[in-house]
């Protein structure tokens, strides 16, 4: 994502809406069972607004708020191998990105045997993992904000 596409998911609404692509996207695939073949259109249209949702917001007013600062924190974490980041800010995020995907993992699994308790459980656990997620880039922004290379990111 360019530098414009990365100010407009950090609009809130685009942060909250992005929740949505995972029950989407369980909800497209278990619909094979009535749909059949007819399913994988809705899969596209899940895969569609998940690359569009970045894109579609308008920049926020202002990024003084916990969506646009994790977005912003998400920029730096990515950033960590030409601006490294604080020690103490280097584990955690590759833990709970793991459980993430473990969570995401048991989804697929529960959609795929149409299973209902993989699919739950994987989604508190992905859920789970990418809000705390997000709540650590928060805090990894507020510490690296001070930095030229980030200080354009802030709106007040």
């Amino acid at each position: 994502m360019d530098d414009e596409t990365w100010k407009r998911h950090s609009n809130p609404w685009s942060v909250l809406t992005r929740n949505t692509v995972t029950p989407i996207l369980v909800m497209a695939l278990w619909n094979r069972v009535w749909f059949g073949w007819y399913s994988i259109v809705l899969i596209i249209l899940t895969l569609i607004w998940m690359y569009i949702n970045p894109r579609i917001f308008k920049s926020p007013k202002s990024t003084n708020n916990w969506a646009s600062k994790g977005v912003f924190g998400e920029r730096v974490w990515l950033n960590r191998d030409s601006i490294p980041v604080p020690e103490r800010h280097r584990k955690l995020p590759n833990i709970l990105s793991f459980i993430s995907g473990i969570g995401f993992s048991l989804v697929i699994w529960g959609t795929y045997t149409l299973d209902i308790w993989p699919v739950l459980l994987g989604g508190v656990l992905q859920y789970l993992g990418k809000l705390w997620f997000v709540d650590r880039m928060v805090w990894l922004y507020e510490d690296m904000k001070h930095l030229p290379e980030y200080e354009k990111y802030s709106i007040s």
